[in-house]
């Protein structure tokens, strides 16, 4: 008699942490921020390295942020999936299909990292932000991962063509946040036609590489406005 295969157990969302509210991760909304584990990139200027492996002690189960959203419903307008690189795991997509199941509006944070796997996600997003870090050339020295600028910008592409609500943002690494390159980067996202385009202060106080712990010089500002000095 010939075995009969266990049918698989679908993958579950490895969470490395949750902000049970926010007013600033998705905007215009009360939010929820799910956490997920691991990173394909190095970015030197990384602050969040507990988030880069792809396992980790202390994660919170699938389960139990279900039951925290159950327990939110009616009192938050969305869960935004941050990481980390949320798009590096498979189970992305269920957890999102839950997530709208509940009512809730789906926000992403995302580096591009994997265009490919972005795509079919696209239907369940209601807003993206995703992370430009330069122009494409410039990525390797920022992540470590050749080709990594080129994805970026092709997971770039991919949200414009769907027209889901996109803020970029850009956190410039110190020494490549001069004005002129900013202004290049600014040109080339406004030429795309990206609309709503933030630059935010690198925060050095934990950076993977130590040597980058000087203060960034880069001001804040928004595509197409004033600069913005929050």
């Amino acid at each position: 008699m010939t075995a009969v295969p266990a049918p698989a157990v679908p993958p579950e969302l490895r969470v490395g942490g949750l902000t049970p509210l926010t007013t600033v991760d998705y905007p215009g909304e009360l939010a929820a921020v799910v956490f997920c584990q691991g990173c394909p990139w190095r970015c030197r200027y990384c602050h969040n390295g507990h988030l880069l492996p792809p396992r980790a002690p202390g994660q919170i189960p699938w389960a139990e942020v279900r039951a925290f959203l159950h327990s939110r419903r009616g009192l938050l307008d969305a869960v935004v999936f941050s990481g980390g690189e949320p798009t590096l795991q498979p189970a992305l997509g269920a957890a999102m299909t839950e997530a709208r199941a509940l009512g809730f509006k789906v926000g992403l944070h995302t580096s591009g990292a994997f265009p490919a796997r972005l795509k079919p996600l696209l239907p369940l997003l209601d807003w993206v932000g995703l992370d430009i870090k330069a122009l494409p050339a410039d990525y390797p020295a920022i992540t470590g991962v050749p080709g990594s600028g080129e994805r970026a910008w092709a997971s770039l592409a991919l949200l414009l063509e769907a027209g889901v609500a996109l803020q970029v943002r850009t956190t410039p690494m110190p020494g490549r946040d001069s004005p002129a390159e900013l202004e290049r980067l600014r040109e080339r996202l406004v030429a795309l036609g990206v609309r709503d385009h933030r630059v935010q202060r690198c925060r050095t106080e934990h950076t993977l590489d130590p040597s980058l712990a000087a203060p960034s010089t880069a001001r804040p500002f928004t595509a197409g406005s004033a600069v913005d000095a929050t």
